[in-house]
């Protein structure tokens, strides 16, 4: 197994990409949960990464609503069951943690789906910032509830219950966000 990393900006600071033979394993944000030792993203090379970071920045230039990527995606089978689910989320729109679990066939499962998003490996691209609490509020984000909303607004969700920041129901102006 070989591994690779490169590190490359973002509106919401440096994003560490990690490829794993090749392809795209780990995408991970500054100061991220659960985001794993960096002595274990390998060699520095950007190679690996070039089709990523192309789709990222189009993502960003708001060229592209979503990513069409080879992955390699390590967890158990219903982690990766939650990943290919959160997949199929529209650009702009968002999920409940419990419509998620319906989805997959155990609607009593939503905490288990919780904890499989919270562990997402590539942050964006599989697009784990889209689901929010049963209530409409926005719930806990590996990569911080501020870079949720901002992700959120940027896709022109709105604003949501028991959020901080945008009042309830507005849209965000898309110029303000990075």
């Amino acid at each position: 197994m070989i591994r690779n990393h490169t590190v490359v900006d973002s509106p919401y600071g440096p994003l560490t990409l990690v490829a794993t033979d090749g392809v795209l394993s780990g995408l991970y944000m500054t100061g991220q949960r659960h985001r794993p030792p960096e002595e274990t993203f390998g060699t520095p090379d950007p190679r690996p990464f070039t089709e990523a970071v192309r789709q990222l920045d189009a993502y960003h230039a708001r060229e592209r609503t979503d990513f069409d990527l080879p992955l390699h995606l390590d967890g158990t089978p219903f982690q990766r069951r939650v990943w290919e689910q959160l997949r199929t989320i529209p650009y702009g729109e968002t999920r409940t943690y419990g419509e998620l679990a319906e989805a997959l066939g155990n609607p009593a499962a939503s905490r288990a789906v919780g904890l499989a998003n919270g562990r997402n490996p590539v942050g964006i691209i599989v697009p784990c910032h889209r689901v929010i609490g049963a209530s409409g509020g926005l719930t806990g984000y590996g990569g911080g509830l501020d870079r949720k909303r901002r992700l959120l607004a940027f896709e022109g969700i709105e604003a949501f219950k028991g959020s901080e920041g945008l009042e309830s129901g507005a849209k965000a102006p898309a110029d303000t966000l990075f």
